[in-house]
């Protein structure tokens, strides 16, 4: 099993669409293993990924100002 997000608005936006990581990664045009990457922490974003995750998981609200949230 997949680990959960880092962040707790990414997580709960998970669970509220149900979607897998295959499913994002799908959508994102991306490998499961990148968004797990980049959901978890342990690869940071591109600023236009950041933002296609959040449109795909419906996320809509600007994201904290700290380490966890930067892209590159």
């Amino acid at each position: 099993m997949a680990p959960n997000p880092q962040c707790a608005a990414l997580a709960a936006a998970k669970d509220r669409t149900g979607m897998s990581y295959a499913q994002i990664a799908g959508k994102l045009g991306k490998t499961e293993q990148h968004v797990i990457d980049i959901c978890t922490g342990s690869s940071r974003p591109t600023t236009d990924e950041f933002n296609a995750l959040a449109k795909v998981l419906g996320i809509q609200d600007s994201p904290p100002h700290d380490s966890a949230h930067a892209t590159k």
